[in-house]
Protein backbone atom coordinates (compact mmCIF):
# COMPACT_ATOMS: atom_id res chain seq x y z
CA UNK A 1 0.00 0.00 0.00
CA UNK A 2 2.71 2.05 0.97
CA UNK A 3 4.26 1.94 -2.31
CA UNK A 4 0.91 2.67 -4.45
CA UNK A 5 0.66 5.85 -2.21
CA UNK A 6 4.17 6.97 -3.82
CA UNK A 7 3.62 6.11 -6.75
CA UNK A 8 0.39 7.98 -6.77
CA UNK A 9 1.76 11.26 -5.13
CA UNK A 10 4.40 11.19 -7.99
CA UNK A 11 1.94 10.94 -10.47
CA UNK A 12 0.22 14.07 -8.83
CA UNK A 13 2.52 16.17 -7.85
CA UNK A 14 5.10 15.32 -11.11
CA UNK A 15 6.77 18.40 -12.68
CA UNK A 16 5.03 19.76 -16.22
CA UNK A 17 7.30 18.13 -18.43
CA UNK A 18 6.61 18.26 -21.95
CA UNK A 19 6.29 14.41 -22.29
CA UNK A 20 5.08 13.09 -25.29
CA UNK A 21 7.54 10.84 -25.16
CA UNK A 22 8.45 8.24 -22.70
CA UNK A 23 11.25 10.35 -21.24
CA UNK A 24 9.51 13.38 -21.00
CA UNK A 25 12.10 15.48 -23.39
CA UNK A 26 8.88 16.88 -25.87
CA UNK A 27 5.47 17.79 -26.24
CA UNK A 28 3.08 18.40 -28.63
CA UNK A 29 4.94 21.25 -29.97
CA UNK A 30 8.60 21.31 -29.74
CA UNK A 31 10.02 22.84 -26.37
CA UNK A 32 9.02 26.88 -26.86
CA UNK A 33 8.71 29.93 -25.00
CA UNK A 34 5.15 30.90 -25.39
CA UNK A 35 2.79 31.49 -22.78
CA UNK A 36 -0.79 33.18 -22.64
CA UNK A 37 -2.12 33.70 -19.54
CA UNK A 38 -6.11 33.77 -18.52
CA UNK A 39 -7.29 37.61 -19.94
CA UNK A 40 -4.59 37.83 -22.54
CA UNK A 41 -5.53 39.88 -25.21
CA UNK A 42 -4.21 37.77 -27.37
CA UNK A 43 -6.55 34.77 -26.53
CA UNK A 44 -9.34 33.07 -27.92
CA UNK A 45 -12.59 32.61 -26.80
CA UNK A 46 -12.21 29.53 -24.95
CA UNK A 47 -13.29 29.75 -21.62
CA UNK A 48 -12.85 27.23 -19.01
CA UNK A 49 -15.88 25.71 -19.02
CA UNK A 50 -15.59 25.01 -22.65
CA UNK A 51 -11.66 23.62 -22.11
CA UNK A 52 -13.03 21.11 -19.28
CA UNK A 53 -16.33 20.65 -21.55
CA UNK A 54 -14.15 19.22 -24.78
CA UNK A 55 -11.58 17.41 -22.19
CA UNK A 56 -15.12 15.84 -20.03
CA UNK A 57 -16.15 14.31 -23.60
CA UNK A 58 -12.91 12.76 -25.23
CA UNK A 59 -12.34 11.32 -21.50
CA UNK A 60 -16.03 9.56 -21.45
CA UNK A 61 -15.16 7.59 -24.14
CA UNK A 62 -11.29 7.08 -23.61
CA UNK A 63 -11.22 6.16 -19.78
CA UNK A 64 -13.10 3.16 -20.93
CA UNK A 65 -10.75 2.34 -23.81
CA UNK A 66 -7.89 2.56 -21.61
CA UNK A 67 -9.67 0.62 -18.53
CA UNK A 68 -9.44 -2.46 -21.10
CA UNK A 69 -6.26 -2.48 -21.43
CA UNK A 70 -5.48 -2.51 -17.86
CA UNK A 71 -4.61 1.30 -17.02
CA UNK A 72 -5.92 4.15 -15.78
CA UNK A 73 -6.68 7.22 -17.99
CA UNK A 74 -5.63 10.61 -15.60
CA UNK A 75 -6.43 13.44 -17.62
CA UNK A 76 -5.09 16.90 -15.65
CA UNK A 77 -6.62 20.05 -16.47
CA UNK A 78 -4.02 22.53 -16.21
CA UNK A 79 -6.39 25.68 -17.27
CA UNK A 80 -4.44 28.34 -15.12
CA UNK A 81 -1.18 27.21 -16.68
CA UNK A 82 0.08 29.84 -19.25
CA UNK A 83 2.29 26.84 -21.44
CA UNK A 84 1.42 26.81 -25.04
CA UNK A 85 1.66 22.67 -25.20
CA UNK A 86 0.12 19.32 -24.14
CA UNK A 87 1.92 16.20 -23.19
CA UNK A 88 1.40 12.57 -22.28
CA UNK A 89 3.09 9.87 -19.42
CA UNK A 90 2.82 6.71 -18.20
CA UNK A 91 3.73 5.70 -14.65
CA UNK A 92 3.06 2.59 -13.54
CA UNK A 93 -0.82 2.08 -14.45
CA UNK A 94 -1.78 5.49 -14.85
CA UNK A 95 -1.47 6.71 -18.42
CA UNK A 96 -1.25 10.60 -18.47
CA UNK A 97 -2.52 13.28 -20.70
CA UNK A 98 -1.14 17.27 -19.44
CA UNK A 99 -3.01 19.88 -21.38
CA UNK A 100 -2.41 23.22 -20.69
CA UNK A 101 -4.83 26.16 -20.44
CA UNK A 102 -1.61 28.10 -22.70
CA UNK A 103 -2.42 25.91 -25.36
CA UNK A 104 -5.85 26.16 -25.37
CA UNK A 105 -6.20 29.99 -25.49
CA UNK A 106 -3.88 30.48 -28.57
CA UNK A 107 -5.53 32.69 -31.23
CA UNK A 108 -4.80 29.62 -33.90
CA UNK A 109 -6.08 26.84 -31.89
CA UNK A 110 -9.96 26.23 -32.50
CA UNK A 111 -11.97 24.58 -30.07
CA UNK A 112 -12.14 21.37 -32.38
CA UNK A 113 -8.05 21.82 -32.34
CA UNK A 114 -7.72 22.00 -28.96
CA UNK A 115 -9.53 18.08 -28.93
CA UNK A 116 -7.63 17.27 -31.59
CA UNK A 117 -4.63 17.77 -29.11
CA UNK A 118 -5.76 15.94 -26.31
CA UNK A 119 -6.68 13.31 -29.44
CA UNK A 120 -3.23 13.76 -29.97
CA UNK A 121 -1.77 13.05 -26.60
CA UNK A 122 -3.69 9.68 -26.34
CA UNK A 123 -2.69 8.58 -29.75
CA UNK A 124 0.62 8.93 -27.81
CA UNK A 125 -0.97 5.67 -25.66
CA UNK A 126 -3.09 4.08 -27.69
CA UNK A 127 -2.08 5.07 -31.26
CA UNK A 128 0.30 1.92 -32.15
CA UNK A 129 3.12 1.27 -34.34
CA UNK A 130 5.69 3.48 -35.15
CA UNK A 131 6.67 4.00 -31.79
CA UNK A 132 9.78 5.51 -29.78
CA UNK A 133 12.17 2.67 -28.44
CA UNK A 134 9.26 2.52 -25.34
CA UNK A 135 5.62 2.89 -25.09
CA UNK A 136 4.56 5.98 -26.81
CA UNK A 137 3.49 5.93 -30.53
CA UNK A 138 5.79 8.59 -32.54
CA UNK A 139 4.53 12.00 -32.98
CA UNK A 140 3.67 11.60 -36.44
CA UNK A 141 1.72 8.35 -35.46
CA UNK A 142 -0.11 10.26 -32.93
CA UNK A 143 -1.15 12.79 -35.09
CA UNK A 144 -2.13 10.31 -37.66
CA UNK A 145 -4.39 8.17 -35.03
CA UNK A 146 -5.71 11.53 -33.83
CA UNK A 147 -7.99 12.38 -36.41
CA UNK A 148 -8.42 9.20 -37.88
CA UNK A 149 -9.72 7.19 -34.79
CA UNK A 150 -9.79 9.90 -31.95
CA UNK A 151 -11.34 12.50 -33.36
CA UNK A 152 -13.80 10.48 -35.66
CA UNK A 153 -14.58 8.58 -32.57
CA UNK A 154 -15.78 11.36 -30.14
CA UNK A 155 -17.36 13.46 -32.63
CA UNK A 156 -19.20 11.10 -35.08
CA UNK A 157 -22.84 11.48 -33.14
CA UNK A 158 -22.53 15.11 -32.96
CA UNK A 159 -24.59 16.90 -35.73
CA UNK A 160 -21.79 17.73 -38.01
CA UNK A 161 -23.85 18.41 -41.17
CA UNK A 162 -25.13 21.72 -38.82
CA UNK A 163 -21.79 22.11 -37.45
CA UNK A 164 -20.26 22.47 -40.83
CA UNK A 165 -22.19 24.79 -42.28
CA UNK A 166 -21.46 27.50 -39.96
CA UNK A 167 -17.88 26.95 -40.52
CA UNK A 168 -16.11 28.41 -43.57
CA UNK A 169 -13.94 24.89 -44.90
CA UNK A 170 -11.66 25.42 -47.05
CA UNK A 171 -12.58 23.82 -50.75
CA UNK A 172 -9.62 21.54 -51.14
CA UNK A 173 -10.96 19.84 -48.14
CA UNK A 174 -14.31 19.36 -49.07
CA UNK A 175 -13.67 18.01 -52.71
CA UNK A 176 -11.53 15.29 -50.98
CA UNK A 177 -13.51 14.62 -48.32
CA UNK A 178 -16.46 14.21 -50.82
CA UNK A 179 -14.17 11.82 -52.78
CA UNK A 180 -13.48 9.44 -49.71
CA UNK A 181 -17.11 9.45 -48.25
CA UNK A 182 -19.88 9.35 -49.58
CA UNK A 183 -22.73 9.79 -46.52
CA UNK A 184 -23.25 13.35 -45.71
CA UNK A 185 -22.78 13.04 -42.40
CA UNK A 186 -19.37 11.23 -42.63
CA UNK A 187 -18.15 13.94 -45.54
CA UNK A 188 -18.88 17.04 -42.20
CA UNK A 189 -17.10 14.81 -40.24
CA UNK A 190 -14.19 14.80 -42.38
CA UNK A 191 -14.28 18.17 -43.42
CA UNK A 192 -14.23 18.81 -39.68
CA UNK A 193 -11.49 16.83 -38.47
CA UNK A 194 -9.39 18.60 -41.58
CA UNK A 195 -10.40 22.10 -40.07
CA UNK A 196 -8.88 21.20 -37.23
CA UNK A 197 -5.69 19.85 -38.36
CA UNK A 198 -5.44 23.16 -40.27
CA UNK A 199 -5.65 25.00 -36.88
CA UNK A 200 -3.13 23.21 -35.34
CA UNK A 201 -0.29 23.06 -38.46
CA UNK A 202 -1.05 27.32 -38.52
CA UNK A 203 0.41 26.79 -34.89
CA UNK A 204 3.25 24.25 -35.57
CA UNK A 205 4.32 26.00 -38.25
CA UNK A 206 5.00 29.68 -36.32
CA UNK A 207 2.69 31.76 -38.64
CA UNK A 208 4.19 30.06 -42.12
CA UNK A 209 1.10 29.58 -44.50
CA UNK A 210 0.16 25.92 -44.56
CA UNK A 211 -2.80 24.86 -47.09
CA UNK A 212 -3.97 21.42 -48.33
CA UNK A 213 -3.38 22.11 -51.77
CA UNK A 214 0.55 22.78 -50.84
CA UNK A 215 1.69 19.22 -49.52
CA UNK A 216 4.58 18.65 -48.03
CA UNK A 217 6.70 16.54 -51.09
CA UNK A 218 9.62 15.54 -49.38
CA UNK A 219 10.37 12.43 -48.59
CA UNK A 220 12.17 10.87 -45.56
CA UNK A 221 15.11 7.76 -45.74
CA UNK A 222 13.58 6.42 -42.46
CA UNK A 223 10.68 6.96 -40.05
CA UNK A 224 11.18 10.69 -38.50
CA UNK A 225 10.02 9.96 -34.80
CA UNK A 226 10.21 13.22 -33.57
CA UNK A 227 8.22 16.59 -34.96
CA UNK A 228 7.54 17.12 -38.77
CA UNK A 229 7.51 20.12 -40.00
CA UNK A 230 4.22 21.97 -39.77
CA UNK A 231 2.89 21.44 -43.33
CA UNK A 232 3.84 17.95 -43.19
CA UNK A 233 1.73 17.62 -39.71
CA UNK A 234 -1.01 19.15 -41.54
CA UNK A 235 -1.03 16.64 -44.33
CA UNK A 236 -0.67 13.57 -41.92
CA UNK A 237 -4.22 15.08 -39.84
CA UNK A 238 -5.90 15.64 -43.52
CA UNK A 239 -4.80 12.06 -44.85
CA UNK A 240 -5.67 10.49 -41.31
CA UNK A 241 -9.37 12.50 -41.75
CA UNK A 242 -9.30 10.60 -45.08
CA UNK A 243 -8.82 7.40 -44.52
CA UNK A 244 -11.89 5.20 -44.53
CA UNK A 245 -10.89 2.86 -42.56
CA UNK A 246 -13.49 2.51 -39.66
CA UNK A 247 -12.21 3.89 -36.06
CA UNK A 248 -13.13 0.35 -34.47
CA UNK A 249 -10.85 -1.22 -36.24
CA UNK A 250 -7.79 -1.69 -33.88
CA UNK A 251 -4.05 -0.42 -34.20
CA UNK A 252 -1.38 -2.73 -33.30
CA UNK A 253 2.13 -1.56 -31.66
CA UNK A 254 4.24 -3.41 -33.62
CA UNK A 255 2.48 -3.86 -36.86
CA UNK A 256 2.01 -0.59 -38.44
CA UNK A 257 -0.25 -1.56 -41.33
CA UNK A 258 -2.66 -2.65 -39.19
CA UNK A 259 -6.07 -0.77 -38.73
CA UNK A 260 -5.11 1.82 -40.97
CA UNK A 261 -4.68 2.83 -44.83
CA UNK A 262 -1.82 1.23 -46.43
CA UNK A 263 0.11 2.05 -49.60
CA UNK A 264 0.73 -1.43 -49.50
CA UNK A 265 -3.30 -1.97 -50.47
CA UNK A 266 -3.06 0.05 -53.37
CA UNK A 267 -4.38 3.33 -51.41
CA UNK A 268 -3.38 7.05 -52.60
CA UNK A 269 -5.42 8.28 -50.12
CA UNK A 270 -5.72 8.56 -46.37
CA UNK A 271 -2.03 6.95 -46.16
CA UNK A 272 0.50 8.17 -43.55
CA UNK A 273 2.79 11.13 -45.79
CA UNK A 274 6.15 10.48 -46.73
CA UNK A 275 7.43 13.79 -45.32
CA UNK A 276 7.79 11.44 -41.99
CA UNK A 277 6.80 8.07 -42.66
CA UNK A 278 9.17 5.26 -44.45
CA UNK A 279 7.09 1.94 -45.19
CA UNK A 280 8.45 -0.88 -44.99
CA UNK A 281 7.66 -2.33 -48.05
CA UNK A 282 8.92 0.74 -49.65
Amino acid sequence: MLKKALILLSILTVPAAFACDMHGNTGFMPENDMQIAVGDKSANDMTEEKFNAIIDKVEAIYSKVVKKKKAILKVKRKWSNNTVNASAQQFWKYWIVNMYGGLARHPDVTGDGFALVVCHELGHHLGGAPKYSGWASNEGQADYFGSMKCFRRVFENDDNITIVSKMDVDQEATEKCSTSYTNAGEIALCERAAMAGKSLAKLLNRGRAVSFKTPDTSVVDQTNNKHPAGQCRLDTYFQGSLCDKSWDLEVDPKDPTKGVCNRSEGLKTGVRPLCWYKPADS
